[in-house]
């Protein structure tokens, strides 16, 4: 199946978000230009990977023309506010009314300078880790459209690795920016909990699990696109990241983690991937020894009862939330599926939630031994369409899921920053991905180790 992408000799080109608001900036472009070669591109492009869940690009959301990324197009996630636009959390549960003010992530974006153009598809409410729909059609992935792009940021993903826009916003409760990054073949950061303005949807939950960013095709697009964030709204209880232009000198360690929490097998193109990304890294310096997060079955079944709170949340509050329109009988089979499993768990509410709020406490005595820890991103390579379905039985779609998303979740309950990076790609042309995190707060350590990967190693490019 042949790749689908829209990179042309067009005023996008094939360049970054720095690079083209560098040309912004010279008058070697304008963003009115850079928005007409991006309403070309969906128009090629969209019909086949099915991103866009919202097309405002005739009519964009400016950001701040003194920002470092001012002029450059984005788009923003179908779960976050932008005022006068009607968000619809990937449902058809309800009839979305239009925003009345720009969420607080939304105005960190504009912030930055980045212009919205439109929102992206993601799966309903974000709870799948593919972006897939009972009755709509998928999102596909541009590497090969047989296959899922991943979730929930999934549009995001698809868009930006197929030359649509440079970046795209996307938030992570699980995976959701690290799960697509991978399947696409992006760079992916999952800042620290707290370290971005909050998320409203994060802030509901007993335990914030939510962490907003981007998915970007260069390191160097995450990176100052997470340094004028951070400038934007600092979080004094975090160590500044600043902006992280390059490799460190350091010598690090770094625990090589194999085994998955889920007990998940890892297949042998990811196993190899990884390996051989643990040897580039001790060819650069560092020290590189086996790990083991100590993260047993326990806490898969903790994290289990506690998505489906979050299922059981929409189905009995959704009015609340949305209105009248909001009908729980269309939400589909996998968010009422994990609403029963959390009806049947719900008398172990106290004691999961107590031992998930340990975690980031035990995660972080990892790193008494370790400065960073390298695992795969996913267990396995992206999935046909379909294997994710939400029409899928719901015991064998969470085992599915479980034995797929294997390595991302700890990071989110622990609250700490982790990034991944494209490691070429498999046998069968899709990408492949490598997870590393560190402890809350250093998001830089984790800039400079990708910095480096990316200078000796250049991923992989869909356009050949």
């Amino acid at each position: 199946m042949s790749r689908v992408h829209a990179f042309s000799d067009d005023a996008l080109g094939d360049a970054d978000a720095v690079e083209l608001a560098d040309r912004v900036r010279r008058r070697e472009t304008s963003a009115a230009e850079l928005r007409n070669a991006v309403a070309e591109r969906a128009a090629l492009v969209d019909p086949q990977l099915r991103g866009l869940a919202l097309d405002r690009i005739a009519d964009p959301v400016s950001g701040e023309r003194a920002g470092p990324l001012a002029g450059v197009p984005t788009l923003v996630k179908d779960n976050t506010d932008v005022r006068g636009w009607p968000v619809g959390n990937g449902t058809t549960a309800y009839v979305p009314a239009p925003a009345r003010e720009h969420a607080e992530v939304t105005r960190q974006l504009l912030a930055t300078g980045l212009d919205v153009l439109g929102l992206t598809r993601m799966p309903e409410y974000g709870l799948n880790a593919s972006t897939e729909y009972a009755v709509a059609e998928p999102t596909r992935n541009p590497w090969d459209p047989r296959f899922s792009a991943g979730a929930s940021s999934g549009g995001s993903a698809a868009l930006v690795a197929a030359g649509v826009v440079p970046v795209a916003h996307a938030n992570d409760g699980g995976g959701s920016i690290r799960i697509p990054a991978a399947a696409c073949g992006l760079v992916g950061l999952k800042p620290t909990r707290g370290r971005l303005a909050p998320n409203a949807n994060g802030a509901r939950m007993p335990i914030d699990l939510v962490a907003d960013g981007i998915v970007s095709r260069s390191v160097r697009d995450t990176a100052t696109f997470l340094a004028a964030a951070d400038r934007y709204r600092r979080n004094p209880a975090l160590p500044p990241v600043g902006l992280v232009e390059g490799p460190a000198r350091r010598r690090l360690r770094i625990g090589l983690v194999l085994d998955s929490p889920t007990g998940a097998q890892i297949d042998a193109e990811t196993r190899t991937a990884v390996t051989e990304m643990a040897e580039l890294l001790g060819k650069q310096g560092h020290l590189v020894e086996p790990a083991t997060t100590g993260i047993g079955s326990r806490f898969v079944d903790d994290f289990l009862d506690y998505w489906g709170l979050l299922a059981f949340s929409v189905v009995t509050g959704g009015r609340w939330l949305h209105g009248r329109t909001f009908d729980p009988e269309r939400l589909d089979a996998l968010t009422h599926g994990l609403a029963d499993h959390y009806r049947k768990a719900m008398a172990r509410t106290p004691v999961f939630l107590h031992r998930l709020r340990r975690v980031a406490q035990s995660y972080t005595e990892l790193f008494t031994r370790h400065d960073v820890l390298l695992s795969p991103v996913l267990a396995h390579t992206p999935p046909e369409i379909g294997w994710l379905s939400p029409t899928v039985g719901f015991d064998e779609l969470t085992r599915r899921l479980l034995d797929y998303v294997a390595f991302t979740p700890l990071c989110n309950v622990a609250g700490a920053p982790a990034i991944a990076v494209p490691a070429g790609t498999a046998a069968n042309g899709l990408p492949l991905g490598v997870h590393l995190s560190t402890a809350a707060g250093d998001e830089r350590t984790l800039l400079e180790l990708a910095f480096a990967l990316e200078s000796d190693r250049p991923w992989p490019r869909i356009q050949g």
